[in-house]
């Protein structure tokens, strides 16, 4: 069962939706007893990092999550805040975040370009990973546009948890991997077929034992 964190903030319906669509079952998890069944979760996002923290502890899902995800190693999908709060500080609120990956959230300079960056933008795959495999020459996939609705972007600690990149005045990071742990900054749910092929492949990955 593919578990899609619920927190009233976040576009969880969207993301349910399209698991649905591609012939995945699926349901909300609204609180750690419903992660039981779990074999992939889903944590969308809408809004900011503090609010989606918040929502997270009022739920009591943080404990949950982290013996899951961090020690039992279920697939893991972040999208847009839902890969935020996944490092250690977002400059938006100076909030704290689950703090699974090192690293921080800044803001796009204001001064050079116009936020929230809204719109379809193309993203490079940088990173060989199931998701996106480089080939037998490891040359990467061309290049695909996703949909994004962002005012801030992460700067992780390890180049290694770079997954791909897009360019708003400059590269920025616009998915991460680590592990079981996927994520993006894009919306995958509303990236028409290249959003749809990612998360396919996502539903299809098995658990690491």
């Amino acid at each position: 069962m593919v578990r899609i964190i619920d927190y009233k903030a976040g576009n969880a319906p969207s993301v349910l939706h399209a698991v649905r669509h591609l012939g995945f079952r699926a349901d909300y998890a609204r609180g750690a007893k419903d992660f039981g069944d779990a074999t992939h979760i889903i944590l969308p996002g809408v809004g900011t990092a503090e609010a989606t923290m918040d929502s997270l502890k009022a739920m009591n899902m943080l404990a949950k999550l982290e013996k899951i995800i961090i020690k039992k190693k279920v697939p893991f999908l972040g999208i847009c805040v839902g890969m935020q709060v996944l490092f250690e500080h977002s400059e938006e609120g100076d909030a704290l975040g689950l703090g699974w990956l090192k690293g921080n959230i800044v803001k796009y300079d204001t001064q050079n370009v116009r936020v929230p960056q809204m719109g379809w933008n193309q993203v490079r795959f940088v990173k060989d990973t199931p998701l996106t495999p480089m080939g037998v020459r490891l040359m990467p996939p061309a290049p695909e546009h996703f949909y994004f609705v962002n005012s801030y972007h992460v700067k992780p600690a390890n180049e290694s948890d770079i997954w791909a990149l897009s360019d708003y005045n400059g590269d920025f990071v616009a998915g991460i991997q680590h592990e079981n742990i996927y994520a993006t900054q894009f919306h995958i749910e509303k990236s028409g077929e290249a959003g749809l092929r990612l998360l396919r492949r996502f539903l299809e990955l098995e658990r690491e034992i």
